[in-house]
């Protein structure tokens, strides 16, 4: 089977992409034992070297697997999805119970290494949600986060960091739903003030305990109010 010389511009995306659309289609069903190097690069006028590129990224994809002495084999025919799609796709409560499990150590962590630059940071972080206070909702969500990201900067562990830092697109849109859903701030225009200052002293005092509790505290909260939507 013939699947069509291509054109001399990105050769491993148009591999990739031709390879896929094989596996997807069903023409190389769950279990296939795919052509060998030589034949697919024949097959699709490259060389052999842009197919084995091309079969590394259907593997990163999870649609193939490579076993030893073997060949490689279609694995599933569809791909994987990446880390963003899947929190986009997640119930909020599900997001929040993960960014519980997350914070929570670090904002510990943070407690532990935070520095004289950190400590500036947050106390400027939360003088920037209380006048944020005074804002509408999506500024006030905007200062929320910044604060909540100040905490997790000052952990200084920077797989946290990058972690939480895909968890924040999900959380601005989430959050500015439920603040605006319940009218959260109509009573109180600084909503979770309390918690927060509490947070931001915990961590600027040291104590991780307390840091800890003050943000676990703060996120059952708002978990509780997304389990009652």
């Amino acid at each position: 089977m013939s699947l069509g010389a291509l054109r001399p511009s990105p050769l491993v995306e148009q591999a990739t992409t031709h390879l896929r659309e094989q596996i997807t289609s069903g023409e190389w069903s769950v279990g296939t034992k795919l052509p060998g190097e030589t034949a697919l690069a024949k097959s699709l006028g490259v060389g052999r070297s842009t197919v084995r590129e091309a079969l590394r990224a259907l593997a990163g994809a999870g649609l193939v697997q490579a076993r030893q002495g073997s060949g490689v084999f279609v694995i599933a025919n569809r791909p994987k999805e990446d880390w963003s799609t899947q929190l986009r796709q997640a119930a909020i409560t599900d997001v929040y119970e993960v960014r519980m499990l997350v914070e929570v150590e670090a904002a510990q962590l943070a407690a532990r290494r935070r520095t004289d630059e950190d400590i500036a940071a947050l106390r400027a972080a939360l003088d920037t949600r209380r006048t944020a206070g005074r804002a509408g909702d999506a500024a006030f969500v905007e200062a929320d986060i910044a604060l909540h990201e100040a905490v997790v900067a000052a952990a200084h562990n920077p797989v946290l960091t990058g972690l939480f830092t895909e968890f924040i697109p999900i959380l601005k849109q989430r959050l500015l739903d439920l603040v605006e859903l319940l009218n959260l701030r109509s009573d109180d225009p600084h909503h979770g003030e309390e918690g927060h200052t509490a947070l931001v002293t915990a961590v600027t005092e040291g104590d991780a305990e307390a840091a800890g509790n003050a943000l676990r505290n703060e996120l059952r909260q708002t978990l509780a109010l997304l389990h009652s939507l």
